[in-house]
């Protein structure tokens, strides 16, 4: 069974990409034929700005210190950093504490790479997992992956890492090889010194076609944190949660087609999962709050019925 699933098409370019046709639609194959992908949100005409959703070159009071964000993180995000920070954080010795407990040290952060919201980040958790929550009832595992999926930015807070901006938030992109023309101000990797490694900056880098992303050392942020996380307090999530955690900021893949080389069956197969959430995770961004006490019962709910009381951090 084929379903299309409507995501507005941001440029000309993404008419072309993999898995999107003519009229802008992502087309995916659904597997199990029982579960409608188009879960029926309506996507908003613009962000909580009043402009196109993830434009990075639209004027607004936002645009210079996005732009700064990236320019940092470009040049700093290299294979080996990020092999060092996953060696470093993997170890999950800092501190324990459960899932809501996390959520809650959220509220101090802002997002300095994101040009759709300056909110702080449980609003944005919050907003996602209750959107998902309205079209897809039935699948709780999702409210919850939604809920959790940017808890790694908690790397930002003093008690876990105090680390900085730029090595926390923004776009991931693998390490090891080229850097995509579709990764957001790509310019700025010029000045990354695995930009000289004559190995590195060919296509494939030290990989090899269809590899499967498993095998791939991508830039370090919450995403991987968050990963390590879950995957070492042993959540019973299914896989396709871990995925869509791992991978929803990678943006040069699900959303301009990119690095698809590298990915395996699997990967595809878990690939519409996140196109699903993806388009919860952008568009569901806006200044209206949820209200926190009265959807918290829920949310604990589910984090008892999926992970243990306290996580290693």
């Amino acid at each position: 069974m084929t379903v299309l699933v409507p995501e507005p098409v941001l440029s000309e370019a993404n008419n072309n990409i993999n898995g999107v046709d003519e009229s802008g639609e992502r087309v995916i194959e659904e597997s199990n034929g029982s579960l409608n992908l188009d879960g029926g949100f309506v996507v908003p005409d613009m962000n909580a700005f009043g402009l196109s959703f993830r434009d990075y070159e639209k004027e607004s009071e936002r645009k210079a210190s996005v732009e700064d964000f990236y320019r940092t993180n470009h040049i700093n995000q290299t294979y080996g950093f990020a092999k060092k920070k996953k060696e470093e954080y993997g170890k999950l010795n800092r501190m324990e504490m459960s899932i809501w407990e996390c959520c809650e040290l959220l509220n101090e952060f802002v997002d300095e790479s994101d040009p759709d919201l300056d909110e702080p980040q449980i609003e944005h958790l919050l907003q996602t997992a209750e959107a998902i929550r309205r079209d897809y009832p039935d699948e709780d595992w999702l409210h919850l992956t939604a809920l959790i999926h940017d808890l790694g930015k908690v790397l930002l807070h003093p008690s876990i890492g105090g680390e900085r901006q730029w090595c926390v938030v923004g776009d991931t992109f693998p390490l090891g090889c080229a850097f995509d023309p579709s990764i957001v101000h790509h310019q700025y990797f010029e000045e990354n010194p695995d930009n000289r490694n004559p190995v590195y900056r060919t296509r494939i880098g030290i990989y090899s076609d269809g590899c499967g992303l498993d095998n791939v050392t991508m830039s370090w942020g919450h995403d991987e944190y968050m990963y390590l996380v879950m995957k070492e307090n042993k959540t019973t999530l299914p896989l396709e949660a871990l995925f869509i955690v791992r991978f929803h900021s990678f943006y040069a893949m699900h959303r301009a087609g990119a690095y698809k080389y590298l990915m395996n069956e699997e990967d595809k197969e878990m690939l519409k999962w996140l196109y699903v959430f993806n388009k919860y995770d952008l568009y569901s961004k806006s200044k209206v709050k949820i209200n926190q006490e009265e959807v918290k019962p829920y949310y604990l709910s589910l984090i008892n019925k999926y992970f243990p009381e306290k996580l290693r951090w």
